[in-house]
């Protein structure tokens, strides 16, 4: 899967997930969350959704849609609640638009997405510098 950042949409959240993909830390962890035509979920180190890295973003809530492969900050209720776990739609989510941060897009491997499960781990998680790109 190779995902693109909207540097510009979200700055900050972009810069903090590309310093976590960095550092390795979403390699090795499992998708949490995976409800079918919704979204699959990753980020939280305990597996369980409650989890994280430990430092909340601010929300960076912008006009991109919730599109097939669109990336967003997971988040509690506090809308600057935002840690390391970041969701995949699987699908248009117009109720999500302006509710979440989105900071990527899928760019290949959409088909990929709906195979996903609870319990897949991530192998790995690389950043190309060059155009921005993670896969």
């Amino acid at each position: 899967i190779v995902f693109r950042f909207y540097t510009k949409a979200a700055p900050r959240t972009s810069a903090r997930v590309m310093q976590l993909i960095q550092n390795k830390f979403y390699d090795g962890l499992v998708i949490h969350r995976a409800i079918p035509n919704f979204i699959i979920q990753l980020g939280d180190p305990t597996g369980t959704g409650t989890g994280g890295r430990g430092q909340k973003l601010k929300a960076e809530f912008n006009e991109l849609q919730h599109i097939r492969g669109t990336i967003g900050m997971a988040r509690g209720i506090d809308k600057d609640s935002a840690d390391s776990q970041f969701y995949i739609s699987l699908t248009t989510l117009p109720h999500l638009d302006g509710k979440n941060t989105v900071f990527g897009q899928v760019v290949d491997g959409l088909d990929i997405l709906p195979k996903l499960s609870k319990g897949d781990k991530v192998i790995s998680i690389t950043l190309n510098l060059n155009d921005t790109s993670a896969n």
